[in-house]
């Protein structure tokens, strides 16, 4: 990933330590990647803006909220930063679990510097790509939103597998209203042919 890919990132640690955090600030910097630390999962929450780009570093073991309950708070949203688990020894079964609940990844303390970057710069092209893949649901949704009520009709019936003819006779129009209200669809939807369509109306129906 080019360096002005990651320019617009942020990558926020949340650790009770403020030795650890000074470190891994001082760490991540060292490679031109912006750095904000919390001392406390709820003041992450506090300050956190979910449009803002970039992963997540939190330790396992924190007083108030755990940061697997952290965690699992920000996995509620299915867009949500990239989040690595880190943990001490004795805790990797709950990183495993982590895992589960949708964590990116975890490292186990103490860690090599540059397994943590690269594992950092892993998890902001994550975040990236799961900011493409929502942009395009939400272009392929407007495009779906743009049909009229007929031209939905004509698209479900479309890619439920009915023939124009089955169209026409389901619908009680003429098979050439059928074949125009088709290409509509096409057009609209910017699709260049009929698997092109189903894919997009499969995303928008997700």
């Amino acid at each position: 990933m080019s360096d002005q890919h990651m320019d617009d990132k942020t990558i926020f640690v949340v650790d009770d330590d403020k030795a650890v955090r000074d470190s891994l600030s001082w760490l991540i910097s060292s490679v031109g990647l912006h750095v904000e630390t919390f001392g406390s999962a709820q003041e992450f929450l506090d300050a956190y803006d979910p449009k803002r780009p970039g992963c997540l570093l939190v330790d396992v073991r924190m007083p108030g909220m755990s940061g697997l309950e952290l965690q699992k708070q920000l996995a509620e949203n299915p867009h949500c930063l990239p989040v690595i688990v880190v943990t001490g020894h004795g805790d990797v079964q709950m990183a495993v679990r982590a895992m589960k609940d949708g964590a990116f990844d975890f490292i186990e303390k103490p860690y090599n510097d540059q397994i943590l970057l690269d594992l950092v710069q892993k998890a902001v092209r994550e975040c990236e790509r799961r900011r493409t893949q929502v942009t395009s649901h939400q272009e392929i949704q407007e495009l779906v939103d743009s049909l009229t009520p007929r031209e939905r009709q004509v698209m479900d019936m479309i890619v439920a597998g009915n023939t124009n003819k089955q169209i026409a006779y389901a619908l009680d129009i003429s098979d050439k209203t059928v074949e125009a209200h088709r290409a509509k669809v096409m057009e609209k939807l910017q699709a260049p042919s009929l698997a092109d369509l189903i894919r997009k109306s499969l995303l928008a129906s997700a």
